[in-house]
């Protein structure tokens, strides 16, 4: 990996004295010297078809070049319109395992414009990886309306080491380095190579951008690799992913003591909660809080001062009789409260941070998240990667995903994803989150930038966790964190997209916009996907314009009302 002092190499106004300031990296560092790095140059596409056959990167097999027209590409059912551009895939690290006697690889595809805007963006992509998805640079937001590839990006997707969507790679030491960090910093050095050789020169810029795993990939990069990327875009990050991963087992162990027997006998989760259910607590939850941020329109704003406000004991009503979708039993709200609050062992400690009560609890993916991945989702990846040593295939195999939750002790099984063993020298927890999340002085001091958004109703990670993790950044900055990492928190949004919520938005262009040219983003437009959009948003409520937009805020500042204007547009809030 290129290693060299990028303060060395990229243009930056700083003095000897700031410059020493910043290298001592801690503390509070004026805003004034931070180093401003220069905007990326245009160039052209040089070569693509001879690529894969001449040219020589380090551990790494090129498969195929071609030139692809301009036209669509249909991903996640969004079509858009790419611009000519080189796609090389390819192949790196290629061994058998001495463990498991699976392949493995680091699968990639990078996708090069003809006109190229001198960026490099490294799309990480989401879940457990394990398949190589369309390089298009969605990064940003719900049916995302211009993807990177579009903007001129030069784009990198990656399996992240393992050929197939499924946790059983975690028996191999070395496939779970590369799921957490490592397939991250062996391709970024190719990319950039394959780059040069593409266009006659290296990136002038590099970015790194994904939202839930892909959040997390990138928070981690903005901790190992600060000297590779000038720019950080994390969405829904799980950065502290082996925990909430646990805590979904112990949720689901929650839900059980209410849940209905299921045709097998055993606990039928989704019967909990109902949809009709969420959706009372969710109408309750804008009762209370609509108004808090100084406009009656469907929408929670200011969620921090809601937690207050709301009660889920006293404004839900209470069943006296049958379940109608029109009260709570009193055993459901206590498990709601005990799930709400975060999960806790047998001794009382919390072991991962709660979440907030907000009107996006009603959207469909909180539930998928809630009830359905703990058994299908969660339950692997605790066996294979988040637990040291990993299950073996015949005694995973012999049980159900729902038993394996049933089964997880917050006592005796979480501690293991701390543990090592001989063969898997590096814990869980060590591989899969930044080694210092508060502490970003590297990235800082090179001049680079880094926004995160989270939707405040995320099922799976939890964003009061995110904005803790802020805290903890402005404190160890001295305050001053915003100089060069925000957060923006997206009300009613589930996890990445959807819920009743304005969830479509372009933070990458602002994110170059502060990199390459010092405009730091006080706010971003956020957009509802109503009649007309590119992918209808089913959730919104019936009340919302089709065109609503709102600003999400920089943390801990929220969107309120200015007291006129049209409540349906953005421009008639003001962040404070």
């Amino acid at each position: 990996m290129n290693t060299r002092n990028p303060l060395r190499t990229r243009p930056a106004v700083l003095g000897a004295a700031a410059l020493a300031a910043l290298l001592a990296g801690c503390g509070t560092v004026p805003r004034s010297a931070l180093p401003q790095l220069a905007a990326a140059t245009p160039a052209t596409l040089k070569t693509c078809a001879d690529l894969a056959g001449s040219l020589a990167l380090p551990d790494t097999r090129l498969t195929s070049s071609e030139l692809v027209a301009a036209g669509p590409i249909t991903l996640q059912n969004v079509t858009t319109q790419a611009p000519a551009h080189c796609l090389v895939k390819g192949r790196m690290k290629e061994r058998t395992s001495s463990v498991d006697g699976a392949t493995y690889a680091i699968g990639f595809e990078i996708r090069m414009p003809v006109a190229w805007n001198g960026r490099f963006l490294h799309q990480v992509n989401g879940g457990l990886d394990g398949s190589v998805v369309t390089a298009l640079g969605s990064v940003s937001g719900a049916a995302p309306v211009a993807p990177a590839l579009v903007q001129g990006f030069a784009v990198l997707s990656s399996d992240a080491g393992h050929g197939a969507p499924t946790p059983f790679f975690g028996l191999d030491p070395q496939a779970r380095l590369d799921y957490g960090y490592q397939a991250v910093g062996t391709l970024t050095p190719m990319a950039k190579d394959l780059i040069r050789g593409a266009y006659g020169k290296a990136p002038d810029r590099s970015y790194i951008a994904g939202c839930s795993n892909g959040g997390r990939h990138a928070m981690v990069a903005a901790s190992r690799y600060a000297d590779q990327y000038d720019g950080v875009l994390a969405g829904n990050p799980g950065f502290s992913l082996p925990k909430a991963a646990t805590a979904q087992l112990w949720k689901a162990q929650q839900y059980a003591s209410v849940a209905t027997p299921g045709a097998n006998g055993q606990p039928d989760l989704a019967s909990a909660i109902s949809p009709a259910e969420f959706k009372l607590i969710g109408r309750k939850i804008v009762e209370r809080c609509d108004a808090l941020d100084g406009a009656t329109d469907g929408q929670v704003n200011d969620v921090k001062a809601c937690q207050a406000t709301f009660q889920l004991q006293t404004d839900v009503p209470s069943c006296t009789g049958a379940r109608d979708g029109s009260c709570l039993s009193p055993a459901q709200k206590t498990v709601l409260s005990r799930i709400f609050a975060g999960p806790k062992n047998s001794q009382g400690e919390a072991l991962y941070t709660g979440t907030w009560f907000d009107p996006g609890i009603a959207g469909s993916n909180f539930a998928f998240w809630h009830f359905n991945a703990p058994t299908t989702r969660d339950a692997g990846a605790v066996a294979f990667l988040f637990t040291t040593p990993p299950a073996t295939l015949e005694a995973f195999k012999a049980t159900t995903g729902l038993q394996y939750a049933m089964d997880f002790s917050m006592d005796k099984d979480y501690p293991k994803m701390f543990a090592t063993t001989a063969q898997y020298a590096e814990s869980p927890w060590s591989y899969m989150t930044p080694p210092n999340p508060a502490d970003l002085g590297a990235l800082r001091n090179r001049g680079a930038k880094m926004m995160v958004f989270h939707g405040v109703a995320d099922g799976v990670f939890s964003p009061v966790d995110t904005a803790h993790w802020m805290d903890r950044l402005q404190a160890r900055h001295g305050g001053q964190a915003d100089a060069f990492a925000r957060l923006f928190l997206v009300p009613g949004m589930n996890h990445c997209s959807g819920g009743p919520a304005t969830d479509q938005f372009d933070m990458l262009a602002p994110l170059v916009a502060w990199v390459e040219q010092g405009q730091a983003p006080d706010s971003v437009t956020a957009r509802a996907r109503g009649a007309g959009s590119n992918l209808v948003n089913a959730e919104l409520p019936s009340s919302w314009s089709a065109n609503r937009t709102r600003p999400l805020c920089v943390y801990p500042k929220v969107a309120r009302y200015n007291g006129s204007g049209d409540v349906e547009s953005a421009s008639s809030f003001s962040c404070k």
